[in-house]
């Protein structure tokens, strides 16, 4: 980096923060840098590398010597962990450092800041608890052997990262293939990224050998593409849009390694007439507007039993209409979206639903004095909403709430089902036999029974099916994401 300490927000005005290689920070290589915009105004206050190709070779191939031959390689099990729950005390030492680099940097609520930048540290406090406690095993064989499996780091993983939730994700993809050994190389989204160079300069400063840690910042169709397809590389992790993780997923498969891809959802949430509404609401409502809609779990979809319909409505359209937007700073409900680019995109979704004669049941308000240029758009709930329009089968990513209105639990079963998505689900009911047989027919990677989300799940392992993608983040299905087994037999007679 250009600075030694990394500064906070109020002082970052246009300071370029540099791409880390091999424990040092420098330039692109061809000096390229893109602005950081702010999303509450619209204003450039920093600057990042635009790395390119040559960029991520240096990455690789520092990555590649530390996992094999440098102080990384040489470090226990219990070492790493020390220093992965150190970095996660660092984290929360500088707390409202990050959580005011956060809000500015990605334009959502302080609060929410807050809630990530503590569930950041958390993901380094659970996996370097977790280090040196991941086991292999010994299989009962032939009389005269003995078989033992090893848990393997599967070497130098590459991790593309996205703008929504950027602290969060430092932690969800780098923690678990840290804690197994392996060295890796990051390249965050040009949209967000501050959070993540200033957690893995932390990451130095608590002693993080040369190389574990390797970040190329810039463009994803430059330094992201480059990395998805790059040789040296012996595993992927990939958050974003279904079509470009297929890209990543074509990339990997030319070099026959394996990835992790967490594409999105369309998620419902399913509220039978026997739940209760004063739970409900609330969390239906935060479910949407969290980070502005801009969630991959966001429960977009509201199922709602058509004789609890008239009851449950009134009730969610106030709420919604007390909902108000403004910047990071004023910390309300919903800030702006990331990007001019994604404000038009969701912008148009609402356009063709009215278009398409579904009615607006609430819109929620933006607060008078937020800055001019900002990226506000106001949360929207539309309803009922035909289950085969493209706002009841599209991922939005902005804070649009779709409600569909269904007969009975096999018809809910039907609607929810009915996406190419397969992420998550939530469901509101009493019965418990209800619960199970509803949660059996999911087809997603987590449900949730009378709630939804559980302040950031660090321990409960994610990721869905279908265009969801494949894999799982979190808990200790990460850990066997990032690593292998090897096979090793004894023949002692």
């Amino acid at each position: 980096m250009s600075v030694t300490t990394a500064p906070s927000p109020i002082e970052t005005s246009m300071t370029t923060f540099e791409n880390l290689i091999d424990g040092s920070w420098m330039p692109a290589g061809d000096g390229r840098t893109l602005d950081m915009l702010s999303p509450s105004d619209g204003i450039p206050f920093a600057r990042i590398a635009r790395g390119g190709a040559a960029d991520v070779d240096a990455a690789v191939r520092a990555a590649r010597q530390a996992f094999e031959d440098g102080a990384w390689s040489r470090l226990t099990a219990v070492e790493r962990g020390r220093l992965m729950i150190r970095l996660g005390q660092k984290i929360l030492d500088h707390f409202e450092e990050l959580v005011q680099l956060e809000a500015r940097d990605t334009g959502k609520p302080m609060k929410q800041a807050r809630a990530d930048i503590n569930a950041a540290a958390r993901y380094f406090e659970f996996y370097g608890s977790a280090a040196d406690k991941f086991h292999g095993d010994v299989i009962p064989f032939l009389d005269g052997y003995m078989a033992t499996v090893l848990r393997e780091p599967k070497g130098v993983t590459g991790h593309i990262i996205p703008w929504n939730y950027p602290a969060q994700m430092v932690g969800r993809t780098l923690a678990p293939a840290l804690a197994m050994g392996n060295a890796t190389v990051m390249k965050p989204a040009e949209e967000a990224c501050l959070t993540p160079l200033r957690i893995v300069q932390m990451a130095q400063e608590v002693g993080f050998p040369d190389g574990a840690i390797n970040v190329v910042t810039g463009l994803g169709e430059e330094a992201g593409a480059a990395l998805a397809a790059h040789p040296g590389i012996d595993f992927l992790s990939f958050t974003g849009s279904p079509e470009v993780g297929t890209l990543v997923q074509m990339a990997a498969a030319r070099n026959h390694i394996g990835c992790v891809l967490e594409l999105g959802g369309k998620s419902p949430q399913i509220v039978f007439d026997d739940a209760d509404l004063d739970a409900v609401i609330p969390v239906a409502v935060n479910a949407i507007v969290q980070n502005g809609g801009q969630t991959c779990s966001a429960g977009s979809r509201l199922l709602v039993q058509q004789s609890l319909y008239d009851e449950l409505l009134p009730r969610l359209t106030e709420r919604f209409a007390q909902l108000r937007v403004g910047s990071h700073a004023m910390d309300l409900d919903c800030g702006p979206l990331i990007s001019a680019g994604q404000k038009k995109r969701v912008q148009g979704f609402i356009a063709r639903a009215c278009e398409d004669g579904i009615t607006v049941l609430a819109e929620a308000r933006i607060a008078d004095g937020v800055p001019a240029g900002g990226h506000y758009v106001a949360p929207v709930l539309f309803g009922p909403v035909p289950a085969n329009n493209q706002l009841a089968c599209e991922e939005v990513f902005g804070p649009v709430l779709s409600v569909l209105p269904f007969v009975d639990e096999a018809d809910a079963v039907r609607l929810a089902n009915n996406t190419e998505y397969g992420l998550v689900a939530g469901i509101w009911t009493r019965d418990g036999a209800r619960q199970m047989r509803v949660a059996k027919k999911m087809r997603c990677g987590q449900v949730y029974v009378n709630g939804y989300g559980a302040g950031g799940g660090i321990e409960l392992p994610f990721g869905g099916i279908k265009k969801s993608g494949h894999g799982r983040e979190k808990g200790f299905e990460a850990l066997r994401e990032f690593s292998h087994t090897k096979t090793v037999v004894f023949k002692h007679g």
